[in-house]
């Protein structure tokens, strides 16, 4: 079975859309998401530096953009499951047919302007923890502080606070944690820190009109399945202000069975941690366009064996 997932902010580098608008009929599609929620979506894709698309209200809506994209370029498939990290999920909510590409887009535009204005309050951060057991690294940040905000498994935890708490954490790393890398964000996602941008999040999602998600959708809630369009959504609220379980996910994807994972664009943070923490999976990261014919490969072995399991 094949899970398609999308990345989180973070996974932005300057310049990382720019193959992907030479594909037919790209950059019309990437003009008309721009005009609807008024971004210029292929000026920061291409020639924006790494502190322009730094900015959390350029960021997500760019992540999510790039998903759909890329996605889209594989042709019509159908994963045994989708699932999206962090800003990720509004990609997978788009991928499952929960939202169309304009809402999706107009969803993570208001987001993103949201957790902007929230972070702007007071100057917070993330930084992520490799290394180190789980319950000691949480006890703690609590002791400092700090929040837990995405538990990602195989062997990470990604610190979220205000920027003296996260030098404390640095100055004291929990014991058996090998490294502390600061995150390329700007400011504590998935904390109380974002409050503000929840009720600005829960206005814009009443003007949605959420479709029932046509193959499974993973919640980094909880790790469980969502059957329904609305609850998607009213996750995709709670989601901002509450912490991350990637590792919960994780491990609904090995109780599925799944034997293949593909991430979108820009593909490389999922498969890193399914290397370490589903063994045997195959994993691929689209990263350009040159990526698309091995993914094609991959999920047509991938439904190929899932039809072999069916018959047998």
């Amino acid at each position: 079975m094949l899970v398609l997932v999308a990345p989180g902010q973070g996974a932005q580098t300057p310049g990382f859309l720019t193959p992907w608008l030479d594909l037919p009929g790209a950059a019309e599609r990437v003009a008309a998401w721009s005009d609807a929620i008024g971004l210029d979506l292929a000026h920061y894709g291409t020639k924006a530096d790494a502190e322009e698309i730094r900015d959390t209200a350029v960021a997500q809506p760019l992540l999510v953009a790039a998903g759909i994209l890329s996605a889209t370029a594989l042709g019509d498939i159908r994963p045994g499951a989708v699932a999206g990290h962090s800003v990720g999920e509004i990609t997978a909510a788009a991928l499952s047919g929960v939202l169309d590409d304009t809402a999706a887009l107009t969803l993570v535009r208001k987001r993103g302007l949201a957790m902007a204005e929230a972070a702007a309050i007071t100057a917070t951060g993330m930084s992520a923890l490799l290394g180190g057991d789980p319950e000691v690294s949480v006890a703690h940040l609590e002791k400092l502080g700090l929040t837990p905000a995405n538990v990602n498994g195989a062997g990470q935890i990604v610190a979220a606070g205000t920027l003296e708490q996260l030098a404390a954490l640095n100055e004291d790393k929990p014991e058996g944690v090998r490294k502390i890398v600061p995150l390329k964000v700007a400011g504590a996602f998935h904390t109380h820190h974002m409050a503000p941008a929840v009720d600005k999040l829960a206005e814009a999602a009443r003007e949605l009109t959420p479709a029932d998600p046509a193959v499974p959708y993973v919640s980094n809630k909880d790790g469980q399945t969502v059957a329904t369009g609305d609850e998607v959504v009213s996750r995709l609220v709670g989601q901002v202000a509450n912490p991350v379980r990637w590792d919960l996910c994780m491990e609904t994807f090995k109780a599925m069975g799944v034997t293949a994972l593909l991430e979108v664009c820009p593909g490389g943070t999922l498969t890193g941690l399914a290397k370490r923490a589903l063994p045997g999976v195959k994993t691929l990261a689209l990263k350009t366009p040159d990526d698309l014919d091995a993914a094609r490969e991959l999920i047509a072995a991938a439904t190929e064996s899932a039809a072999d399991a069916a018959g047998a």
